[in-house]
């Protein structure tokens, strides 16, 4: 971990979860958007590139070019991460946004439990307590609103392989996080991960030039910039339990959404769901600051 990391800002906590606020927001700026769901992940990654040079200039964080380790690292991640919004997006428009985002937070639930295997050890019971109350609630805020039907199975299946693809995206940036502050870091991960996604937008035949710039705009800056631009700044102050069941709180954003946006009604088990989200997220908090990644023997 970086030296000047060793300690977390105290808005560290509150900034993961905006970020995650954030980017829970994206699956609706997906179907405002004009071009091909590939398309739309490569415009994304295309329009926020200068701005995430820009603010890492301003930072001072100007990238470098790593070791070829730690390129390699970055480069499995940017392929995880292409794949990702290639079938998220995919998913988002062949099937329901409240399935889209059950099957692509598995990616938040695989990177919580690599965060148990990372730490070495029997897993405690307030982090097994944790583990359980966010998947639960998650559960419970989706399954009001999921339905499984034939005319949604592809988009289901698009969205649950994002999701796993995402969880591979998450801990190869764990692991690069280490070694590499947050901005240059996401900087050559998007950069690296735009080729990709040109090109399997290119091979599908997609629509490619936009004709209305504003979803893709806001969908960039957003989701991109600020939304994983907060979340891999909080992979480096947090272990990928904390990180993983933070992730977890979209679902309960989604619902709000719903709520606020389109008068869905919040049902009880809605309410009880965001709850045991929260209380997951107080419980993994309290315990031994053992839940934080043991760096001895790291550079």
């Amino acid at each position: 971990m970086n030296p000047e990391e060793a300690t977390p800002h105290r808005f560290a906590f509150a900034l993961m979860l905006l970020g995650n606020t954030i980017l829970a927001l994206g699956p609706w700026l997906v179907r405002l958007a004009d071009v091909g769901p590939v398309a739309i992940g490569a415009w994304r990654l295309i329009i926020a590139l200068p701005f995430l040079w820009l603010v890492a200039r301003v930072l001072r964080q100007q990238p470098h070019w790593p070791k070829r380790a730690l390129i390699i690292t970055i480069l499995i991640a940017a392929i995880f991460y292409a794949l990702d919004l290639a079938a998220w997006n995919a998913g988002i428009l062949r099937t329901k946004l409240a399935n889209a985002t059950l099957f692509g937070n598995t990616g938040s639930l695989v990177f919580a439990v690599y965060g148990l295997i990372l730490a070495k050890g029997a897993p405690s019971t307030r982090q097994i307590g944790a583990l359980t109350l966010a998947v639960a609630g998650g559960a419970m805020l989706m399954s009001g609103s999921y339905q499984l039907s034939p005319r949604h199975f592809a988009g289901d299946l698009l969205a649950l392989f994002a999701g796993l693809t995402y969880g591979g995206y998450l801990i190869f940036i764990e692991r690069a996080r280490t070694r590499l502050q947050a901005l240059p870091l996401l900087l050559l991960a998007t950069a690296f991960a735009i080729l990709p996604l040109v090109l399997i937008s290119a091979i599908l035949g997609e629509s490619f030039w936009p004709h209305n710039w504003t979803p893709l705009i806001i969908f960039a800056l957003s989701s991109q910039v600020i939304g994983q631009g907060l979340l891999v700044y909080s992979i480096g102050h947090f272990p990928p339990l904390v990180v993983g069941l933070a992730l977890l709180t979209q679902p309960a954003v989604s619902a709000l959404v719903g709520w606020l946006v389109y008068n869905e009604r919040l049902s009880a088990g809605d309410v009880v769901g965001a709850l045991a989200i929260a209380a997951a997220l107080i419980l993994v908090r309290l315990p031994e600051r053992g839940l934080r990644r043991a760096k001895a023997g790291t550079s």
